[in-house]
């Protein structure tokens, strides 16, 4: 009796020792694991951007007087030549009256000088009169046509005054504010201008790049002079206030020729055609840069996770132990994916889609479908 109960209790300890070890074999999960190979992928960089007309314009009066019409309505779009605001100045309408006035004294002194040069002429043939008559009739003759000379150019002038009352666009484009009423004294010194013409058939992105981003920008482009680079580069895409994308893509140039001493950054332009009249002078967008990376090691956004501000990622060790790495990374367009630029290097193994695992645990490593997941970001890029 004694004999099979020590059976039994040894039997009992067997049996929780097997269940134990199978507990254990039990607790090692499976996890998907990508190796890292280098790939040629593009990624993007962003930068905030002032949109700024193909050619903005100031439409200021030339000359004093009270608005008296306004032609066209804020918005507008109108052509070049096209009359938009006309000055009341009624000095202007004096002037030439009285221009024409002295225009017609000065013709009636010149027709009464040159009968005294014809009158005089044959009396000096003649001898009856000497040369100095005739000569000081020819002189009062040119005095006389002189003056008409001048009263013309009075005319002239007060005429092209009175012209400058009127107010034409002097380019096609989109008419601004109009901060002035009818009624409202205006004049050439008044501070604000009537309104803004802005031409927006072609419109400019302006952002600016510090010193240190600049430097890692041009390193990363082909060519040897900052020319060569630009032209090298893919066209560029922009991104309007909503989020959406503009179905343009833009040729970048530079702006300012060099670095700002007061901000420490250079100025660069993209150009894009506005043909469908979406973009308007002084609005807000952001500026996509592609940048062509030939041997990147791209991971999905799932493998990295963050903690205080850093990037980590799982890294299996030997023995399908999985140590925290810290790297640093790059996004790519579409939010799916990371460039990883450093803190691990290709031929490392990472854990996909693994949440709080802690340092030291083993796994059982499950080889993921490389070539699937890289056709998924290839399928939601485009």
């Amino acid at each position: 009796m004694k004999k099979s109960r020590y059976i039994l209790f040894i039997l009992v300890i067997l049996f929780s020792c097997g269940k134990k070890k199978v507990e254990k074999k039990q607790e090692i999960q499976s996890y998907q694991v990508l190796t890292l190979v280098p790939k040629a992928v593009t990624v993007y960089n962003d930068y905030p951007a002032s949109i700024q007309g193909q050619n903005v314009v100031e439409i200021k009066p030339m000359v004093s007087g009270y608005l008296q019409d306004i032609y066209v309505p804020e918005g507008a779009m109108v052509t070049k030549g096209q009359l938009l605001f006309r000055i009341k100045n009624p000095q202007y309408e004096q002037d030439i009256i009285t221009a024409k006035a002295a225009i017609k004294i000065a013709e009636a002194n010149v027709n009464a000088a040159r009968m005294n040069v014809e009158k005089a002429r044959p009396l000096v043939q003649q001898e009856i009169v000497s040369k100095y008559e005739l000569s000081s009739a020819q002189y009062t003759l040119q005095s006389q046509e002189a003056a008409l000379s001048q009263a013309k150019a009075t005319l002239a002038n007060a005429q092209t005054n009175q012209g400058y009352t009127y107010i034409r666009s002097p380019q096609s484009g989109t008419i601004g504010l109009i901060p002035y009423k009818i009624g409202a004294l205006v004049s050439s010194t008044t501070t604000d201008p009537l309104t803004t013409l802005s031409n927006t058939t072609n419109i400019f992105a302006y952002f600016s790049l510090s010193e240190k981003q600049l430097l890692a920008f041009m390193n990363s482009m082909k060519g040897n002079t900052t020319a060569e680079k630009l032209n090298n580069m893919p066209l560029i895409s922009l991104v309007l206030a909503d989020g959406t994308i503009y179905p343009e893509k833009g040729k970048m140039e530079t702006a300012s020729g060099g670095i700002d001493s007061s901000t420490g950054t250079a100025t660069f332009k993209v150009i894009y055609n506005n043909k469908l009249g979406m973009i308007q002078n002084g609005a807000s967008a952001t500026v996509r840069i592609p940048v062509n990376l030939d041997n990147a090691l791209l991971v999905p956004q799932t493998a990295v996770y963050q903690m205080q501000d850093k990037s980590f990622v799982y890294k299996v060790m030997n023995g399908n132990r999985v140590m925290s790495e810290a790297v640093v990374t790059s996004p790519t367009d579409d939010g799916n994916f990371v460039v990883i630029k450093s803190g691990i290097k290709a031929g490392d193994k990472l854990v996909l889609n693994g949440l709080n695992i802690s340092d030291s645990t083993i796994i059982k490593p499950m080889p993921a479908n490389t070539a699937e997941i890289y056709r998924s970001m290839k399928s939601k890029s485009n």
